[in-house]
């Protein structure tokens, strides 16, 4: 058994590159090889990131690979010999960033990486909540529901960065206490899972992180954790979770993403999704956890008045902020979709996800439709409705006006008004595609 964490990701690592046979088949079906550039033969692109594995050498191709991947995950189920490829895909970018920097300045990107986090979540989300309802979000007092000595049914991980677009998260628990479920809130920045010092190759830092996290996750009588961001949800079930149960000898809980678990519970559902909601609307894709998009539509195809609507674009990456290493690619993607969906004449482009939304909804101004979280529409059907105030700030653009529109919760959080002009444009920055006449 492992010792430390970082000895037993290397021994996993170690255990995938001696079962891969270098046939190339991930390369093949990969969607980002083209946008990437990676023009060479995929067993030529496999063996040079086995080489970046094993020695941190590799060859040009590899690397454009490995920093291109969108997390996709086509590449899982075209392996025939139970390997990850996008885990390895994540473990040569850390390599990478190992052979690039020295451990100083690993630790310190990690730590300037999620201090500037912490500092756009903690401020973008005091722009728009009370202190209430920033607690049943897990910020400040302990947020759990039900009796509160009873351990909960499940623990709610909102991750950090939905914590922008908090009635998103807010919508999520509506639809639990009306199921009557019980459940702990936990995420943000006291909660990370340590996928940004692993970016930058701390793994000591990453694996500490994670572990601390861990521990307060496993909290339910179900053993179970209802995750939100796909990021954290990948980096804990592909990274964190399989190297915890080599150093422990078993995982302290199994983690389901909220809409495959809501999915799951459909039937319970449908009694609830009582009002009519008329609505021609097309689904924002990303099928980097399997399962979620084909959940997401079964879901708002329960809602009575509810036309979904096949834009026929392209479905890749696990979310919009992981195109960052291809933004000509991401723009085009958003751009064409932009187009087809005012072809289709559809009242509404619905993402799952929070940085999808965060990406896409001042699109909301220039365009003939609007757009939504599919738990707006789940809410609606439900009588249940959170104000999309991230949408509505970042539609002014323009950092003072939005200062003057959140002074009072400014000053009742006691925000440094540095510091929150800085999240501001930060949030109006996160633009991939310009708005129109922009």
């Amino acid at each position: 058994m492992a010792e430390t964490f970082e000895a037993a990701l290397q021994e996993r690592i170690d255990t995938m590159v001696d079962a891969c046979t270098r046939c190339g088949k991930c390369v093949e079906v990969c969607p980002i090889t083209a946008p990437a550039g990676v023009t060479a033969e995929p067993r030529t692109v496999i063996d040079g990131v086995i080489d970046i594995l094993r020695s941190g050498a590799g060859n040009e191709t590899a690397r454009k690979w490995a920093s291109g991947c969108l997390l996709s995950g086509e590449c899982i189920e075209a392996c025939d010999y139970g390997v990850n490829p996008r885990f390895l895909l994540n473990m040569a970018r850390v390599a990478m960033a190992r052979a690039k920097d020295d451990a100083a300045t690993q630790r310190r990107g990690g730590v300037e990486g999620f201090r500037k986090v912490a500092r756009e979540v903690t401020h973008l989300s005091r722009l728009q909540l009370d202190d209430a309802l920033l607690a049943r979000l897990g910020q400040g007092v302990k947020s759990r529901s039900g009796d509160a000595d009873e351990r909960p049914d499940f623990v709610f991980y909102t991750g950090c960065n939905v914590l922008k677009t908090p009635h998103i998260a807010l919508l999520a628990l509506d639809i639990m206490d009306a199921l009557g479920i019980t459940y702990d809130v936990m995420g943000g920045p006291t909660h990370c899972c340590g996928v940004v010092p692993m970016r930058t190759g701390d793994i000591a830092t990453s694996g500490r992180v994670a572990e601390s996290t861990l521990d307060k996750l496993a909290q339910s009588k179900t053993g179970q954790v209802l995750s939100w961001c796909p990021s954290c949800h990948v980096q804990f079930t592909e990274t964190t979770l399989p190297a915890i149960e080599k150093t422990r000898g078993s995982k302290p809980f199994e983690m389901t993403p909220f809409t495959m678990f809501l999915h799951k519970r459909l039937n319970d559902l449908r009694p609830l999704l009582r009002v009519r909601v008329p609505m021609r609307i097309a689904l924002h894709r990303h099928p980097g956890i399997r399962g979620v998009v084909e959940a997401a539509a079964d879901i708002l195809r329960a809602v009575q008045g509810i036309e979904l609507v096949d834009l026929k674009q392209p479905a890749v990456g696990l979310m919009a902020n992981y195109f960052r290493a291809l933004p000509a690619y991401r723009s085009e993607l958003q751009k064409n979709e932009l187009e087809a969906a005012e072809r289709a004449g559809i009242d509404a482009l619905v993402a799952v996800y929070h940085a999808d939304h965060r990406e896409l909804c001042a699109h909301e101004r220039d365009w003939p439709f609007r757009i939504m979280n599919m738990y707006e529409i789940v809410g609606a059907s439900m009588g249940l409705h959170h104000d999309d105030h991230f949408k509505r700030l970042k539609i002014m653009q323009d950092v003072d006006a939005i200062m003057t529109d959140c002074r009072d919760l400014m000053t009742k959080h006691d925000l440094d008004a540095d510091v929150t002009r800085r999240a501001i444009q930060a949030m109006l920055e996160e633009q991939p595609l310009p708005l129109r006449g922009r």
